[in-house]
């Protein structure tokens, strides 16, 4: 059996991300939600899609030029 420390650091970070969003969107909205009503959680919602949207397209790029710089190695 191998051990591959850097495949399993990426998964574990991944998995940390997600439930992260996950915790973020459905508590912090949800809780929105129950205290505000439907409008607010609506705005809260959208709020953080916008918020979002900026980091997947900053982590996106950096995928990118990863990818980039192990190929011209």
């Amino acid at each position: 059996m191998s051990r591959d420390l850097r495949k399993y650091t990426s998964s574990t970070q991944t998995r940390l991300v997600l439930g992260f969003l996950l915790l973020v969107f459905l508590v912090g909205d949800g809780l929105i939600f129950i205290f505000y009503g439907r409008g607010a959680g609506l705005a809260g919602l959208i709020c953080l899609l916008g918020v979002l949207l900026p980091v997947l397209l900053v982590v996106l790029f950096l995928r990118i030029a990863e990818r980039l710089v192990k190929k011209e190695r």
